[in-house]
């Protein structure tokens, strides 16, 4: 199961950061973008995310880094459930924020979703695991 969850976080991770540098160059074409996407409210909502986004992507990254180089590396575990946390935690602000707008895009809902359910097995094994049983 955590093999799945690594391969989803890398993609994840880097997707956050293409994400950013996608929108940084205005290349989303308006159709695919959310509602009120030029209002000046919206764009600082959505750079909101950056902070939150980067720290998920670099602890992620960091932890596949560690569980790579040893298996049973306890900062890279720790790190792992930092960044499936915070990634949980993206996806549930954005699909809050569109429940309160009442804006059912599936466009936008889709990918928030899965920013806040694919952590979450990950997150509970990590959690639950018997103690001195390694989380990879």
């Amino acid at each position: 199961m955590l093999r799945t969850t690594k391969a989803l976080m890398l993609a994840t991770d880097v997707g956050f950061v293409a994400y950013f540098t996608v929108t940084g160059l205005g290349l989303i074409p308006p159709e695919w973008a959310f509602a009120g996407y030029t209002d000046p409210v919206m764009v600082a909502w959505n750079w909101s995310f950056l902070w939150i986004d980067l720290a998920a992507g670099a602890t992620g990254l960091t932890s596949l880094w560690l569980l790579r180089r040893a298996a049973a590396s306890a900062a890279g575990t720790t790190l792992m459930l930092v960044s499936l946390v915070l990634t949980m935690a993206s996806g549930l602000m954005a699909v809050a924020f569109w429940t309160l707008r009442g804006d059912f895009s599936l466009m936008w809902w889709i990918p928030n979703l899965y920013l806040l359910l694919f952590p979450l097995p990950a997150v509970v094994a990590l959690v639950v695991r018997p103690p001195g049983r390694p989380a990879t």
